[in-house]
């Protein structure tokens, strides 16, 4: 074995890990929320635009207002998860980058003046993040149900505001009975690498 990183954390985070789609009560707290930002803040973006905006659904109230946005199989697994978050792409993320990539302010401007760009930029930078977070939420030990089967427009009129798009929303908690479906086909290395 050739990868730093030892097996059984290559276990934790990827061979081991799945989807889940049912959860135990046990709460999600702010603080593992917080921890797993401060880990996956540091997953590499283009420019080090960092676009990604969580918004952490708690409530009952919150849950209601989610779920009519949500495809019918994922309603139940979402209520019952401790702690859902939408992820969003901040298409204003420019606003950032005189702080966030200090050796080139300009930045800013030279290449994300116009909306087009930046909401391209924005998806694209969001998704990578997204992904970190998942993995974060794995290395936090918790389980992540990560859903694209909800209405966009839906959830960004519920939540977020005319600058930030729903990307991705993520049932975050422990395993429950019967949480994992069989696990899904993977492409051999020989058939997605080459070699030129």
């Amino acid at each position: 074995m050739t990868l730093a990183l030892d097996p059984a954390a290559q276990d934790l985070l990827f061979r081991e890990a799945r989807t889940a789609n049912t959860f135990t009560d046990e709460p999600v707290t702010d603080e593992q929320v917080r921890e797993i930002y401060d880990l996956i803040k540091y997953g590499p973006t283009s420019f080090n635009q960092s676009p990604l905006r969580i918004v952490l659904v708690r409530s009952p109230e919150a849950r209601a207002r989610l779920a009519p946005h949500l495809v019918e199989a994922n309603r139940a697994k979402t209520a019952s998860a401790p702690l859902v978050a939408v992820l969003a792409a901040d298409n204003e993320f420019h606003e950032e980058l005189p702080a966030l990539f200090p050796h080139f302010p300009e930045v800013k401007d030279v290449f994300f003046s116009e909306f087009a760009v930046r909401e391209r930029n924005a998806a694209l930078n969001a998704a990578l993040q997204a992904a970190y977070f998942i993995v974060g939420v794995r290395a936090a030990g918790l389980a992540a149900g990560p859903m694209t089967g909800f209405d966009p427009a839906g959830v960004q009129k519920e939540f977020l505001d005319e600058d930030h798009v729903p990307v991705m929303i993520v049932n975050i908690g422990r395993p429950g009975k019967d949480a994992w479906f069989p696990r899904s086909p993977r492409l051999a290395y020989e058939q997605v690498v080459t070699t030129v």
